[in-house]
């Protein structure tokens, strides 16, 4: 029997066999996908949120906060790419002068106390592309090699005694008096077992799924996942603009808009959109960028369609339904459900890269 089973081998799953492994568990890591953090983590901004957004008594706040300073200093101590580059949040109108004000408090509360106010002049100035009346500066807004932050957690994992199984996929979890025994298959079908005294889900998209595999109601337990697709758009090389760091909008409803981020490549993206779907289809439509030019030239003006080509998706898995308010990360030992041991991390989208290694940390505080 292995002390911990984690299934799921995103940027959260690897976190958590790092911190577990790190202190004296063994664990064994299930993906079912041929490499690590091939979904979630593969398909996102690649952002080190600063932790402007969320309601200041939220996991999302808390976990976004903490998870910033450990990836800087880990990345810091680890070599792994970054950048403080910065993010600007754009007002255009009178009415997002307000939401401007709302976002910088609600960040005071959360204990972000680093955000700077920037005038017309002083936002042409930082950002001579973009145009707004006013704007706020994060200056603790990074990007990260997110694929080499994965493979250090890995090798921290393995060099700890984690085993990481991929090609093998959860078919059920039962619940034994010892703790469970986890039925799985490889890609030909071939079946096998594993018992584990603990196991944690961070199955991403999937992790309602798994969370059901167990025998959770996960519409009465709300558990239930919405999957919603953005799409990223790539700002042609000559096309005429130029930036020090990131550019958001005002956040909207399902996110944060359609922004500006820059890769430590240097190549400059729109996106994402947000878009509720029923499949997992991830390519681009094409058709999309004018709706993409007309949304980010708000605050860059003179973008056109042509100067946009169709670049990657992701999926995030949301508990929010369309039209749903805010829903907090669920991070919940499943003892009153009658499954001790069982860990579910379900819902974990943005900032759940930044948030990744704070949660990890919650995890193995509880395990000890």
């Amino acid at each position: 029997m292995t002390d911990v089973a984690i299934v799921g081998a995103g940027a959260l799953g690897l976190a958590c066999a790092a911190a577990l492994a790190g202190v004296g568990k063994s664990v064994v890591l299930i993906e079912r996908r041929d490499g690590i953090a091939r979904e979630t983590t593969s398909r996102n901004s690649e952002v080190i949120h600063a932790g402007l957004y969320y309601p200041p008594d939220s996991l999302k706040a808390k976990f976004c906060i903490e998870g910033r300073d450990r990836l800087y200093a880990r990345c810091r101590a680890q070599r792994i790419g970054h950048r403080r580059v910065g993010k600007t949040v754009v007002a255009t109108n009178d009415a997002e002068r307000d939401r401007l004000e709302a976002l910088a408090a609600n960040a005071d509360r959360c204990g972000v106390r680093d955000l700077v106010p920037l005038t017309a002049r002083e936002l042409n100035r930082r950002e001579p592309s973009v145009r707004g009346i006013a704007a706020l500066w994060s200056p603790s807004t990074g990007i990260v090699d997110a694929h080499g932050l994965c493979l250090s957690w890995l090798a921290e994992a393995e060099s700890y005694g984690a085993v990481l199984a991929l090609c093998t996929t959860l078919r059920e979890i039962e619940r034994k008096a010892s703790g469970y025994i986890l039925r799985l298959a490889d890609n030909d079908g071939k079946p096998a077992e594993l018992e584990a005294e603990v196991v944690i889900n961070a199955a991403g998209l999937d992790s309602d799924t798994v969370a059901a595999s167990a025998g959770i109601d996960i519409d009465e337990a709300g558990y239930r996942l919405h999957l919603c697709k953005g799409d990223y758009f790539s700002l042609l090389p000559g096309a005429p603009y130029a930036f020090t760091g990131l550019v958001y909008p005002l956040q909207g409803a399902a996110g944060l808009g359609v922004h500006v981020t820059l890769d430590l490549g240097g190549r400059v993206r729109l996106g994402p959109d947000a878009t509720y779907v029923e499949d997992r289809n991830l390519e681009v439509d094409p058709g999309k960028a004018e709706a993409f030019a007309a949304a980010a030239g708000r605050y860059l003006p003179g973008l056109v369609a042509s100067q946009l080509v169709p670049d990657y998706a992701g999926l995030r898995p949301k508990l929010a339904a369309p039209g749903e308010g805010f829903r907090d990360f669920v991070v919940s030992e499943e003892s009153r459900r009658g499954l001790p041991g069982l860990i579910n991390l379900i819902g974990i989208e943005s900032p759940g890269l930044t948030a990744a290694a704070a949660i990890a940390a919650h995890v193995a505080e509880r395990l000890l």
